[in-house]
């Protein structure tokens, strides 16, 4: 039986092997996870289809697989100590120890140690049952002694961008490079942030707002909110989430988009939240934020920070959007300029809180103060309407009762 890519969408023209979750002659239960497929956007799993040995691994990990593309071929029925098939028949010099150890290495451990002239023998593995994998070679090639390897010198015409480990000496001193590819999705946000940048006439204007009124109000019903509302938590990027949905009512055109040499105005509200991985930055997408109450745009941010960190994104939970929320704010930031996410005409930024003395009715007082930025597209939206904009969230941030009130 054939193992075959899915179906990508129009939007997805092809993707690469993440990661194999299992090897040749594993037996694998039906709807067991086979392997990772990464694109541009998400990472795909494809699952076994029934019971069975996986027979041969067609597509390696790394290597590019396009729509309905064959990358595995499968035994149904087999049982668990099926023997595994020869992968590779024409190799007929390989000695003794390598054949043992090629059995507990993944195709791209063993795609990696090739290329780096890495002895398997030096190499302890931390996979299942001893399985070397593509960390446990990394690892390898980043310790500076390695009397087993004997590593041949790299060339200069073949530098390429496959991982490589290169021993740099400065008076004396040994130290290590490690040069790894880009991931799909990091090399896809690399992408189109550029394009923002070259494609749109990007503009940031900034303001401060108060927040003690939000956190007052936090603190005051967190524990009856929590009990209405089965353990939800009452957040901060629910209130800028609604306060920014009745500002996008006021003010269309930082809700719309440009298509060419028209403008698209869009009826609805759908804002995305941007969200921070290991593999890079995505943005999962509210629906329809004027219909959502606070509670219920708390349970979605928390289910798609969940689906994030696990890689369990779809690619419909990151499509369309109107606007977008950036929180940089839980990392430390200050004050920093977020960048359009096109085809999208505004971004808002959020940031740290901090205590700083500021001056209220003609008195010096301590509040706890956030710098906003919202940087938006010059060629759509006037200057007047961004601070407006931008003041209007400041509004109903400082006064929450302007939410309700949609004042």
């Amino acid at each position: 039986m054939d193992i075959k890519a899915p179906t990508f969408p129009e939007s997805i023209a092809d993707g690469s092997v993440a990661e194999w979750h299992h090897q040749v002659g594993d037996f694998v239960a039906k709807d067991e996870l086979l392997v990772d497929i990464e694109t541009d956007k998400v990472v795909i799993e494809v699952y076994a289809p029934e019971d069975g040995v996986l027979s041969v691994i067609v597509k390696a990990e790394g290597e590019t697989v396009l729509s309905e593309e064959v990358i595995a071929q499968f035994t149904p029925g087999a049982g668990a100590g099926a023997a595994a098939p020869s992968v590779d028949s024409t190799v007929e010099e390989t000695p003794a120890v390598t054949t043992e150890v090629d059995r507990f290495a993944s195709p791209a451990a063993k795609k990696l140690a090739a290329e780096n002239n890495l002895d398997w023998s030096a190499i302890t593995g931390s996979g299942k049952d001893g399985r070397i994998t593509k960390e446990d070679v990394a690892a390898a090639l980043t310790t500076v002694a390695h009397p087993e390897a004997a590593p041949a010198p790299v060339e200069p015409a073949a530098a390429t961008s496959k991982p490589q480990a290169v021993e740099l000496g400065f008076g004396g001193e040994s130290r290590v490079e490690r040069r790894v590819p880009m991931t799909r999705l990091r090399a896809s946000v690399a992408k189109r942030l550029v394009a923002a940048q070259q494609n749109a006439a990007m503009l940031t204007t900034f303001n401060e707002v108060d927040m003690r009124p939000i956190m007052t109000l936090r603190k005051r019903y967190q524990a009856e909110f929590q009990k209405a509302h089965n353990d939800t938590r009452l957040g901060f990027m629910s209130f800028f989430v609604r306060a920014a949905t009745e500002a996008l009512k006021r003010f269309p055109a930082v809700n719309a988009s440009i298509d060419g040499d028209d403008i698209v105005y869009h009826g609805y509200y759908d804002i995305g939240v941007a969200v921070s991985t290991e593999k890079g930055l995505v943005v999962p997408v509210l629906r329809d934020t004027d219909a959502l109450g606070l509670a219920q745009i708390e349970d979605e941010i928390a289910a798609f920070g969940v689906k994030a960190r696990d890689g369990k994104l779809a690619l419909e939970d990151m499509a369309g959007g109107t606007f977008t929320i950036s929180n940089g704010g839980i990392f430390g930031s200050m004050m920093s300029t977020p960048i359009l996410n096109p085809p999208q005409t505004g971004v808002l930024g959020m940031h740290n809180i901090q205590e700083r003395a500021v001056v209220v009715d003609g008195e010096i007082v301590i509040r706890p103060m956030m710098y906003l930025a919202l940087s938006y597209d010059h060629r759509l939206i006037d200057g007047r309407e961004a601070v407006q904009f931008l003041v209007a969230i400041k509004g109903m941030i400082e006064d929450p009762a302007r939410i309700l009130l949609e004042l």
